[in-house]
């Protein structure tokens, strides 16, 4: 009986991590490695997957093979599918058949685990050991949702790329996870590997170095903004850049969005006199920087943007942050971490004077001004999971209740929770009247039988 790890990732930025991880040591040794790619596109039929993109070659020898778990699970979506109980014995069996796995120990390193397809795999395999592993900012944030015991009990540590120097994820953290960063130089190495692969395969128009680098969202999909605010969003990136002197611009839109998002920008560009350049969604926007080296990259909370300044040391700019911050209709919303990381430590694209004074932000300040605030989100985010918290938030609040500070929280939920802030000073004691509180269970049982 061998032993077998799997890798499930999503994109190609994903699967460059787990090979940097894998370059540095930080995983046991194993038989076999089998990667296992999961194309989560709303329609991945049109969406190229992972190992579809230029670059991939450069990692496929990390791997003895390249599975698709799409092709696993066909014709049901990764992103809608996770098995019954009943069934899971009969997928353990099929899978281990159809990816000949035999009677093989198996661990399991896979990205997101809170979710699908990531936590389907880990209930498919109930025996194995897990690592998680988190690309992106979300994990400095708390844990999207509850995990069973069958499943935290496994998880063995929490891998990250540590792009936020002072900062320490939360995620996990509830079930005593210890964390782990994978070396910044092993990643740009990786990241060297993919951009060489992908500029020997590249057949189309090379976009110009210098510049300014624009990356899109599609937070459209996610029903965070509509198709129009987020046209104008890119628009106000393109302003930006042009108001800071740059006249070279290159638009990378999000790889899943409608490939019809550019015409907007076009048209803007031409009135600006700005030369735009749009490159290839499916590209990783870490290639771009390394081949292009741009002199300025923007965006509204991309990961990617902390990945420029923190991996390659490139100027870097938000905009947007606070509208998607007041369309978070969701308080839990994961997207809130990222979002508040970008809006507190990145310049403003409009302030041109910001952009060009900016400096990346040192880890003693990260830690006594960043740490408190994300752990006082993380609690009005999940009060149940991270009650702990509480005191703390209260007493950080105490001292915030203003303007600059209740930009990252709501008053609602700040009511909700009987937090300073949620309410008037002049009305603070209404939460915990006896009367008020009757009165209030009166209307809701009312309004509950109209």
């Amino acid at each position: 009986m061998g032993r077998t790890q799997v890798f499930l990732a999503a994109g190609l930025t994903g699967v460059a991590a787990l090979a940097a991880a894998l370059d540095a040591g930080l995983l046991t040794p194993a038989d076999r490695r089998l990667l296992l790619i999961s194309n989560n596109a709303p329609v991945p039929e049109i969406s190229p997957a992972a190992d579809a993109m230029a670059g991939f070659e450069a990692l496929r020898g990390r791997f003895d093979r390249v599975l698709s778990w799409n092709e696993a699970i066909a014709p049901l979506h990764p992103r809608g599918w996770t098995p019954r109980l009943d069934d899971v014995p009969m997928w353990e069996r099929h899978l281990r058949r159809l990816w000949d796995l035999g009677d093989d120990e198996l661990e399991l390193v896979v990205e997101s685990l809170h979710v699908d397809p990531a936590l389907a795999l880990v209930n498919v395999f109930t025996g194995a050991p897990v690592v998680a592993f988190a690309d992106g900012l979300t994990a400095y944030g708390p844990s999207p949702n509850k995990l069973e015991p069958l499943v935290t009990t496994r998880v063995g540590r929490l891998l990250h790329l540590g792009l936020v120097p002072g900062l320490r994820p939360l995620m996990l953290s509830e079930y005593g996870v210890p964390d782990e960063v994978v070396p910044a130089e092993a990643f740009t190495k990786v990241l060297a590997e993919v951009a060489t692969a992908a500029e020997l395969t590249a057949d189309g128009d090379t976009p110009p170095k210098g510049g300014a680098l624009l990356l899109g969202q599609h937070l459209s999909a996610l029903e965070i903004l509509s198709d129009r605010q987020e046209e104008e969003l890119h628009v106000r990136m393109l302003r930006g850049a042009v108001a800071a002197g740059h006249r070279t611009i290159v638009f990378k839109p999000h790889p899943t969005a409608p490939a019809h998002r550019a015409g907007q920008l076009e048209r803007e560009a031409a009135e600006l006199g700005a030369e735009l350049h749009v490159a290839d969604p499916a590209q990783p926007a870490e290639v771009l920087f390394q081949s292009l080296r741009p002199e300025l990259v923007v965006g509204c909370f991309s990961t990617a943007l902390f990945t420029a300044y923190a991996l390659y040391g490139l100027p870097v700019a938000r905009t947007g942050t606070g509208t998607v911050l007041e369309r978070l209709t969701v308080y839990a919303d994961s997207t809130r971490v990222p979002v508040t990381i970008a809006d507190r430590l990145l310049p403003d694209v409009a302030d041109s004077a910001a952009v060009a004074g900016w400096t990346p932000p040192v880890a003693d300040r990260v830690a006594s001004e960043l740490a408190p605030l994300l752990r006082a989100v993380a609690f009005c985010m999940q009060p149940q999971m991270y009650a702990s918290l509480r005191e703390e938030t209260a007493a950080y609040l105490s001292n915030r209740v203003n303007a600059g500070s209740l930009r990252y929280f709501t008053r609602r939920r700040l009511s909700r929770l009987a937090l300073p802030g949620g309410v008037p000073a002049q009305l603070a004691f209404l939460p915990n009247n006896p009367a008020v509180r009757r009165a209030a269970r009166r209307l809701r049982h009312v309004a509950r039988r109209g």
